[in-house]
């Protein structure tokens, strides 16, 4: 018999359907019948309980929400009966404790990275250029154009063929539909680019910010080099720069290669230099070769997008397993997205191996929610409208799955935006929780790997670090095949147990740091760049 309903832990009083449910089925559940009051599509949740007005609901055994209206037994949770609630948190409560899953065939396990200098280790080799202020994005642009059509980086974009191909007269011509491979001056090295629309205007402190996130780019295992342009005048000056790069890295031994415009006179001379320059520090990063590492090598960002009603049953947990098994060989899990994280932050506190981490967490989740509301929002105002449409009514709900990523393993620091991660274990770092400036911002902390679930679909990269798709379902998995890496559809089938399903998910990131498997948004070119700036982002 097919099973139409799920609880997520003991003490919740309501349940997940699994199935589109229509008003009148009757589901034996937990030994008991229910009978459905209302048309409940799959990803929703529906009442174990009546539930009158101001009652609380648990999901995950956790508070996620109020009812505001009268909700019977068996009768669907709307945006209309239901509104965000949380439990406060004020102090750690609880000594942490934590049992680590079974090891043993993974502490000897290595993948083929890029070894540098400071101990770290890259899953890839990219000779990185960035602006330090958006005036210079043009000569960013040209730089790009110029690199990738004469090392022929990358592949020949379909879509420019099949244009070609119509303005030819010959839009059947097939091979407008295929992408073609194209040759490469470098085997071992990718060339990439930045740009943003920061560094000067605004705030000073948002500058100061920006050069903090861009430092630790420069450090990150994944950058072989630099070439950063200026343009003279900006907030964000070329000290500042260094003395983040110091913060980082005083004894920072990677080539860093700095222009400042107003300094080189014209455009042709600033350039000509730059692409001599640079030229030659690409060709000596490309010698450097993949070597055997050990995982524990690995600092692997947690971060989802487009999240549905089975997020935090499928892909989520699965992750986390996977999080809880590189934690337990000495790698470093990083967990983001703060506004996600809103109604467990009891359990995360709880969690911190030193008291004083538990009450920075505490002081960075209520800063940041006091900016949110001062800019007349707040984290109850989270949930997208695709989050919603599949089951994900408050914020408290979202994050409940969302923390799920997370495992269960020790917090073994606390971080603020742009602080870089140096200890094994589980990391926590302030971002908001838009997907692609939390994925910036674990990059900058180092991230060299980023495992992002979704339930909807999105296609999401990083400039210098693969992003693996974990899809929380088949359908979209069959749907998007070209943006999915990963499916645990299987999970909510019955298939596969989470443990079996984390497992994949490591082996197959394994694959995918060792340079044996592309990230598919790495086949579609997709980086993606925004630095945060703060209090503005949910």
């Amino acid at each position: 018999m097919q099973t139409k309903l799920i609880k997520v832990h003991a003490e919740d009083n309501v349940a997940i359907a699994l199935v589109d449910l229509v008003q009148g089925d009757r589901v034996q559940f937990e030994g008991q019948e229910i009978i459905v009051l209302s048309d409940t599509r799959a990803k929703h949740k529906i009442a174990l309980v009546d539930l009158a007005p101001e009652d609380e609901i648990f999901m995950y055994g956790v508070l996620v929400g109020k009812a505001v209206a009268e909700i019977k037994r068996g009768d669907a949770l709307t945006v209309e009966n239901v509104r965000h609630q949380s439990s406060p948190v004020e102090k750690k409560t609880a000594s942490v404790s934590w049992t680590p899953p079974d090891v043993s065939k993974w502490k000897d396990r290595t993948f083929m990275g890029y070894h540098r200098p400071d101990g770290q280790v890259g899953t890839a080799n990219v000779w990185l250029f960035f602006p330090l202020v958006f005036c210079e994005n043009r000569n960013i642009e040209i730089l790009k154009d110029v690199f990738e059509k004469e090392l022929s980086i990358g592949k020949v974009n379909k879509q420019r063929n099949l244009l070609r191909n119509l303005i030819s007269g010959n839009p059947e011509d097939t091979a407008g539909e295929k992408e073609q491979e194209s040759s490469q001056t470098f085997d071992n090295i990718e060339v990439k680019f930045i740009t943003h629309q920061g560094g000067c205007g605004g705030i000073r402190q948002d500058s100061e910010t920006l050069a903090k996130l861009l430092a630790g780019y420069v450090k990150n295992p994944n950058v072989a080099g630099a070439t950063v342009l200026s343009l003279g005048c900006q907030n964000l000056q070329i000290e500042i720069l260094k003395k983040a790069l110091a913060a980082i890295d005083p004894d920072l031994k990677k080539p860093v290669l700095i222009y400042e415009q107003q300094q080189m006179g014209t455009v042709d001379n600033m350039l000509n230099t730059i692409i001599k320059e640079s030229f030659e520090g690409i060709k000596e990063a490309n010698k450097i070769q993949r070597m055997p590492a050990p995982i524990s090598k690995l600092k692997m960002g947690l971060e989802c997008g487009g999240s549905d009603g089975f997020s935090g049953i499928s892909a989520n947990p699965s992750l986390g397993y996977a999080s809880d098994i590189l934690a337990a060989v000495g790698g470093s899990p990083i967990l983001s997205e703060f506004p996600e994280l809103c109604g467990v932050e009891q359990e995360l506190v709880n969690r911190c191996v030193n008291d004083e981490d538990g009450e920075r967490f505490i002081s960075l989740m209520k800063a940041y929610e006091s900016a949110a509301e001062a800019a007349g929002s707040g984290f109850d105002m989270n949930p997208s409208p695709g989050n919603i449409k599949d089951g994900l009514i408050t914020d408290a709900m979202k994050s409940a799955g969302a923390a799920k990523k997370g495992g269960t393993s020790p917090i073994e620091a606390i971080l603020d935006y742009g602080e870089y991660v140096t200890k094994p274990g589980l990391n926590l770092v302030c971002t908001p929780g838009n997907d692609v400036e939390s994925t910036t911002g674990m990059v900058g902390s180092g991230a060299n790997i980023v495992v992002f679930t979704t339930g909807l679909g999105t296609p999401t990269g990083n400039p210098i670090a693969p992003v693996l798709k974990v899809s929380s379902n088949t359908v979209l998995a069959e749907r998007m095949p070209d943006i999915i890496d990963i499916d645990t559809g299987a999970v909510i089938r019955g298939e596969k147990s989470i443990s079996e399903m984390g497992e994949e998910i490591l082996d197959y990131v394994i694959k995918v740091a060792s340079g044996e498997i592309t990230a598919k948004a790495d086949a579609l070119n997709q980086n993606d760049f925004i630095p945060w700036k703060r209090g503005v982002s949910l």
